[in-house]
Order: C-alpha cells, then structure tokens, then sequence
C-alpha cells in the first residue's frame, strides 16, 4: 500500500486516484476539443478559463481564440493578469467592450441579471467567431458551477455555447490540480465574480458604486488578504473574508485603518460579516 505519511511528501492511494480520475477527464477535454477543429473561449483570467485556454491552445494552437470582455464590473488587475497570461502562452487574442450597464434593465440589478451578461457578452463572441471562421464559442464553467444559482447558464444554452469542463465532468478541485501540474499561474489563485455581485438584487448598481467596491477590495488585497469581497449596501460596506483571516479584525489599530480608507472611498459605516466569506452570499435571500 502507498505510504500516507504526507510530512515526506508521498502520495497516498487516495491522491492517486483522483489524480487517475482527473487526467482521465483531461483526455477528454482534449478529445472533444479536438473534434471542434477550432473555437473560441470567452477568457476572463479565472481559474477555470485559463484552465481551459490553455489545452485548447495547446491542442488546437492558431485556431484557439480567446476573447476577453473589458467593463466597469470587470476590475482593472484582472485585466491585466489575463492579459499576461496570454502574452506569456502567445495565444491568438483579442479584447472587446462589453458594458453590461448599458444593457436594458440590468442596472436595476434583478435577480436573473446575470442572464442579461451573459446573453450580451455570447452574442457578441459568437459574432466574431463567426467573422473569423471559428466553429464553436465556450464559456469555462465546471461541474461545481451547478450548484448554485447562475441563470447565466440560460443564456449560454441560448446561444449553443458549449462548456467543455463540465462536458468532460471536471470539478474545481480537479481543474486546480491540473492546473498546478501545467505550471499554471492561477492553480490556488482565488475564486473571482464580477464586481455586480456585491450588490444586494433590486439595489441599483452605478459606475460609481462599482468603482467603490474596486477600490475598497484593493485596498484589503493590498493589505495582505488573498480573498475578500466588499459587499455594497448602500451606506454600508460588509466585508467577508475567509474565516480564519477575520481575526486580523481584533487588531484595533488595523481595523481603525480599514474604516478611515473605506470611509475615505464613500461609505459611511465598515461592517464585517462575522460568518466571514462564502461563495454567493448575496443569493442566500433568494
């Protein structure tokens, strides 16, 4: 039996199964992406899309595009990480505007908003897939991207985007894997949503509520946190950060420093959620 004394470094039987598991489904990631023959992949940056960018250039190199979509919920370090990246694999790219803010109604922030993105930002994809001869257009979701609720997935079943992740079974744990393997800069990064997701639904989102967010989570990235998020709510700033960072919250003197920037972006009152952060907090409501 493989020895599971993790303080040498060995692997125990476990972690070699699943790591059997994921290139499994890494082979057939790259099979089906194969048969597409050429596509391309919305890019954001991510954990997942970059995953994904990655064997597609790879399997398919000039005839993998991927396109990435700059707009005020999308905050400027994470453009210029994806861009980077691209320059560092030397895959074919192009950047193009999406303002979801100008899209009818999504600025009153409903509950389906993410549905209005989505649809907007595929259209114009598909678009320029088209223009350049491409055959298919792929979002990076996994199988974990079910889980939650993301009606931005209806609009990617509109449209025949396809999701060669969650077509090949992959989870996030196993696209961090793989990914780590590849030598891929994002393997532990942080998971990202867009800056609209801070905000409660039915409260209305404004360039300058979402450069606010911006500033404020730059600010506690700056200051040593690999995740937060600041939640707009109105006057209020809620912050979430993992668990056990919140204790860094007992120091007065930080928290003092916190309140004085976060006051100094426009918020009248700096709160911290003591459950600290969680994946789609906003949709606990729903």
């Amino acid at each position: 039996m493989v020895s599971t004394d993790s303080s040498h470094g060995t692997e125990t039987s476990t972690d070699t199964a699943k790591q059997a598991v994921a290139h499994e489904k890494l082979d057939a990631l790259r099979s089906a992406i194969r048969e597409m023959g050429s596509l391309a992949v919305a890019f954001s940056g991510g954990v997942d899309s970059t995953f994904l960018l990655r064997v597609a250039h790879d399997v398919l190199g000039g005839k993998a595009l991927a396109i990435t979509a700059r707009s005020s919920t999308y905050p400027e370090r994470e453009y210029r990480e994806a861009i980077a990246f691209i320059e560092s694999l030397g895959a074919r790219h192009m950047t193009i505007v999406s303002e979801e803010l100008d899209i009818e109604g999504y600025a009153k922030n409903p509950v389906d908003r993410c549905y209005y993105c989505k649809k907007e930002l595929f259209s114009k994809i598909r678009a320029i897939a088209e223009e350049n001869g491409i055959a298919f257009i792929a979002d990076g979701s996994n199988v974990d991207d079910l889980g939650d609720y993301r009606p931005g997935l209806k609009a990617v079943a509109e449209l025949s985007v396809r999701s060669p992740l969650r077509e090949a079974g992959l989870t996030k744990s196993e696209i961090r894997l793989l990914s780590k393997e590849m030598g891929l800069p994002t393997w532990n990064k942080p998971a990202f949503a867009c800056l609209s997701s801070r905000f409660p639904y039915g409260h209305e989102i404004t360039r300058g509520k979402l450069s606010m967010v911006e500033m404020a989570e730059q600010f506690l990235l700056d200051e040593g946190f690999a995740q937060v998020r600041v939640r707009h709510h109105g006057d209020i700033a809620r912050i979430e950060v993992p668990g056990p960072e919140r204790a860094r919250f007992f120091d007065t003197g930080f928290m003092d420093r916190v309140d004085a920037r976060l006051r100094e972006i426009g918020f009248q009152y700096v709160s911290l959620d003591l459950q600290g952060y969680r994946t789609g907090s906003m949709n606990e409501v729903i």
